[in-house]
């Protein structure tokens, strides 16, 4: 359905329900992984990549027909029709609603939509969390088709209905007159890959069997789940590269990490990317790849951000080395051989993800050009390094970091992790964050009692049975969230959001779990970590009223200057929300979806509590616009141009674990006609 512009309800419900993340190590010298010597599908790391003379940088043309708007994940549109002097004039010129929205009240879970609007073939395209899939008219909103997947609405993996997009790919050399020659694809949770004629949206009967592939028919070890395809594939040319999710924190075994590499015509299989060993998949599982990727078609590279091993907070069933967990990946995209692999997180028990596609840019650091990469982490780290090679741009070292206390068995941490020199750390990770003194005298002293009650002797403080836990910051959810890092090639500046969220994780032996135990929310609460000796409870730390523990703010977007590696500017963004009520802007908010920025010096960004789109100066940092949406944006925008005028596009679908407010709107917005 369409309608026009209206004033749209904004419910305050929860408070904070989620992340923050870590920040303390790094890679002194190099440590490149070996891929496990049992796999077939990979080979030793091939030493040097010959470098071609062309380089992602400034694109000739807009393009914005993948989810992170480019392969190389820079989040950027060489459009200036938009300007830091006129998009204080923008205007919502059409909204469209998919009517596939839960709040979880009834018989259906509750939605989070996290899908970027994709423009392709004069066509905007999303897919929804009810697994259909719309075609729209890019002026008007109009509905050109629309394809039902006829996905059962149950919550196989995760506590939602949960969808980030489509995909699109069309052939170099079309046959006119055969269908198929453009086609977009989306996955469902329950593992199906649907290829769709992009034209007509009816299914591509040369695509595996009849335009549906079923990606669940490669889960043949621990096959406790379907392989979920919420993330849309990554096209790199005619291959289709799909990573999967699963339940976090259900199971010490479970389906072990795998990338397929798909024919995009056909569907059919062409190598497997494996992150762990024969052995470690027996014992172990996950690292696999839940989010989208990058790709450098020059070199000829896909670059997998890896997630780490389960179970998520107890590694006893894991202590022998797994270098290709919660790493930085780069394949060879015709082999899936393994080139080179930077780890982030050694031995990873703190549920660190590596959750976003690194950025590929050319930057000029003292004045040499670098092919690079920026990484993003939950951490709060930027890592960045040349990615050709994965070797270091600025130093990253190995420092010691915290052990355990000896209330876990079977335990034994890394002495050592990774961490950045620059750019600094996103937040300050070192010691424990102040309490809010605000929330302190309101819960009566609540959180002075909480904070001793929960160990922190810095980043990486290993989970405890101790206490309340162990104090966790940024939590698992993330400094930097998958949305990832914007990069201005003309200036070489990076824009990327980060939440600060102090959360606490505590471990239970099993008779003491099952005492504890008070159920789960989204990327909250209790799960078993069934198979392991341990349970787990991850919470946020809040008074009885629901305000923050710890000192605001509780969000920024910052930019760097990426021939330094320094801070240009950093600001709070967004509004923290709670009973309806918007809480100072200087304090910021939790964000999930991340920036876009264009060549006339915005910065388009969503993904705040309070449920408003903004618009920043690329080059101060200072707001500029900002409108209200139906839900939280927590789906990266998108820009484009159509007939000579410039969109730019947001999904405001909403995500409980910001707070339990959904939408099933797409709306667009453009300078006034003249």
């Amino acid at each position: 359905m369409i309608r026009r512009p209206s004033t749209l309800p904004t419910a305050g419900l929860k408070y904070i329900a989620g992340t923050g993340l870590l920040l303390m190590s790094a890679l002194s010298g190099m440590t490149f992984a070996q891929p496990p010597d049992s796999s077939d599908s990979q080979s030793s790391r091939v030493e040097s990549v010959p470098a071609p003379s062309a380089r992602p940088g400034v694109p000739t043309e807009p393009t914005w027909d993948s989810f992170h708007g480019q392969l190389n994940a820079q989040k950027y549109s060489p459009l200036t029709q938009i300007t830091a002097d006129n998009v204080g004039t923008l205007e919502k010129v059409w909204e469209f609603h998919t009517g596939d929205v839960s709040d979880g009240s009834g018989d259906i879970p509750a939605t989070v939509w996290s899908a970027t609007p994709i423009f392709a073939n004069d066509t905007i395209y999303i897919g929804t969390p009810f697994y259909r899939l719309i075609a729209l008219d890019p002026a008007t909103g109009e509905q050109k088709w629309a394809f039902d997947t006829h996905t059962q609405k149950k919550a196989l993996t995760q506590p939602v209905l949960k969808n980030r997009g489509v995909s699109y790919w069309a052939a170099d050399n079309p046959i006119e007159g055969e269908a198929c020659q453009k086609i977009v694809y989306m996955g469902t949770m329950d593992a199906r890959l649907f290829a769709l004629d992009a034209d007509t949206g009816e299914k591509c009967p040369d695509f595996a069997d009849n335009g549906v592939l079923d990606v669940n028919q490669w889960n043949n070890t621990h096959a406790e789940w379907p392989l979920s395809l919420l993330q849309p594939p990554t096209v790199v040319g005619d291959h289709l590269l799909l990573g999967w999710a699963g339940k976090d924190w259900a199971l010490e075994q479970a389906p072990p990490g795998t990338v397929f590499s798909i024919n995009a015509r056909t569907g059919k299989r062409e190598w497997t990317f494996q992150a762990l060993s024969d052995d470690m998949r027996e014992k172990s599982g996950t690292a696999n790849v839940w989010t989208h990727m990058s790709a450098d078609e020059e070199l000829g590279l896909v670059y997998l951000p890896v997630s780490s091993p389960s179970p998520n907070f107890w590694g006893g069933n894991r202590q022998e080395k797994a270098p290709l967990a919660t790493s930085t990946t780069a394949l060879d995209i015709e082999t899936g051989k393994v080139v080179w692999s930077r780890q982030w997180v050694h031995h990873d028990v703190w549920d660190y993800d590596i959750n976003a596609a690194p950025t590929l840019m050319d930057i000029t650091v003292d004045g040499e050009q670098i092919p690079a990469l920026i990484q993003a982490t939950k951490m709060g780290f930027l890592f960045v390094v040349n990615r050709e090679t994965g070797e270091d741009v600025w130093p990253i070292v190995e420092r010691p970091v915290p052990g355990g206390d000896g209330s876990v068995e079977g335990e034994i941490y890394s002495p050592t992790q990774p961490f950045p020199t620059k750019p600094a750390p996103l937040l300050d990770q070192t010691k424990k964050p102040p309490v809010w003194k605000l929330a302190d005298i309101v819960g009566g002293g609540q959180c002075s009692r909480l904070w001793d009650q929960l160990d922190y002797r810095g980043m990486y403080t290993p989970p405890t049975t101790k206490g309340e836990g162990a104090l966790t910051y940024p939590d698992s959810s993330g400094g930097v969230q998958w949305g990832g890092v914007a990069f201005d090639p003309e200036t070489q500046t990076a824009v990327v959001n980060t939440s600060h969220i102090v959360q606490y994780v505590k471990l239970y032996n099993r008779e003491d779990y099952e005492k504890a135990d008070t159920g789960s929310g989204n990327e909250s609460g209790f799960s078993p970590q069934t198979g392991a000796p341990y349970g787990m409870r991850l919470k946020v730390a809040m008074n009885w009223l629901g305000m923050p523990c710890w000192q605001p703010p509780f969000g920024e977007l910052v930019a760097l200057d990426m021939h330094t590696g320094d801070v240009k500017w950093r600001r709070p963004v967004g509004a923290s929300q709670q009973y309806g009520f918007f809480m100072p802007e200087k304090w910021g908010s939790p964000t999930i979806g991340g920036p876009a920025v264009t060549a006339g010096g915005v910065v388009f960004i969503g993904a705040s509590m309070d449920a408003k789109l903004r618009a920043y100066s690329l080059e101060t940092g200072e707001q500029l616009w900002s409108d209200q949406a139906q839900a939280p944006a927590v789906a990266n925008p998108s820009v484009y141009e159509y007939q000579g005028r410039q969109y730019v596009a947001f999904v405001a679908g909403g995500n409980t674990i910001l707070k339990d407010q959904v939408g099933d709107q797409v709306v667009v917005y453009a300078l006034p006609e003249e």
